[in-house]
């Protein structure tokens, strides 16, 4: 297994080992183990799968109290996978980064608590599948707006499919204060 860091300190991109012959191909998508033996966490409380079709983009989204980290990976599809930090105090406050994760580059995403997340579909649909820290709490769920020009996310689809709370969700700049979460 690789681990990569990115341009934010703390999310990473796993290239988990994948061994395919012409049958097909196998990999682990989580070894407690080989995951503690990097750094990342070994106890998720919840595991969810999302379905989209293209030009869906769901996010930015996060937890506080309560946070999620959260590992990612896509087995059917292709996806434009964001974390945003969003953490009062982080020197990194309102950055982002972006990766692409797909069935075929079998990559995965970690994206530790105090980050907003989201993603948009560049396929033509997609399945997401990810592990959480913590379980979804409804009370401590908060959102980001997607297009936030102060964010400044470089989304490959101009025009996404959004939900009615992702379109009206606040910019980072007006979120009131103690909303998010602390660095």
């Amino acid at each position: 297994m690789k681990v990569i860091e990115t341009s934010l300190p703390g999310v990473l991109v796993v290239e988990p080992h994948v061994f395919g012959d012409s049958r097909g191909f196998f990999m682990e998508t989580y070894n407690e183990a080989r995951y503690r033996d990097v750094g990342l966490p070994t106890r998720f409380a919840q595991d969810n799968l999302s379905f989209s079709m293209r030009g869906v983009l769901r996010g930015l989204h996060y937890q506080n109290p309560d946070g999620q980290g959260k590992l990612l990976h896509v087995p059917r599809g292709e996806v434009f996978d964001v974390a945003v930090d969003i953490r009062e105090g982080s020197s990194n406050f309102g950055e982002w980064v972006g990766v692409t994760l797909s069935g075929e580059n079998r990559r995965q995403l970690w994206v530790p608590e105090g980050f907003a997340h989201g993603f948009q579909v560049t396929g033509e649909s997609a399945l997401l599948a990810y592990k959480c820290t913590a379980p979804y709490n409804r009370e401590a769920e908060g959102a980001v707006l997607w297009n936030d020009p102060e964010i400044g996310i470089e989304w490959p689809i101009e025009e996404p499919t959004l939900s009615d709370k992702d379109m009206k969700a606040p910019r980072l700049a007006d979120l009131p204060a103690g909303r998010l979460p602390r660095y």
